[in-house]
């Protein structure tokens, strides 16, 4: 599965590369209207109070029929706002949250990411996808 992922800030870069994934996707200003044709999951940071990011809503604006998932990072310190990017994209797609990580995530995170995109087919509908 492609993971799409944008970093403001370096900490969802970090994140996705401590998953060794190969099918990873970096969109920024500059590729953010480039369509992508096939399945994927989207990582975002949240900007703000808890809004997502303009090339992540413009990206998905395009691609948004083959979004499988979203996870989302953020910092604790904004309480109900932590990810809320994560959960506004999983409304608005109807797709389920996979999790949310502060800042660049740690191990753990990263292990539970990556377990989720490589059995994504297999998981999705078999088991509950955390709630938060």
């Amino acid at each position: 599965m492609k993971v799409v992922f944008y970093s403001f800030t370096g900490n969802v870069r970090r994140f996705v590369k401590r998953t060794e994934l190969d099918n990873t996707l970096e969109i920024n200003e500059t590729n953010a209207s480039e369509e992508v044709t096939e399945p994927f999951i989207i990582v975002t940071g949240t900007i703000g109070f808890g809004e997502v990011p303009q090339p992540v809503q413009q990206f998905l604006e395009i691609n948004h029929e083959h979004l499988k998932g979203v996870a989302a990072s953020g910092n604790r310190n904004w309480g109900n706002n932590f990810a809320k990017a994560g959960t506004t994209i999983a409304n608005t797609y109807h797709v389920p949250l996979l999790m949310k990580f502060e800042l660049h995530g740690n191990k753990q995170d990263t292990m539970e990411f990556k377990e989720k995109v490589v059995n994504f087919y297999e998981n999705y509908g078999t088991k509950a996808v955390q709630a938060y």
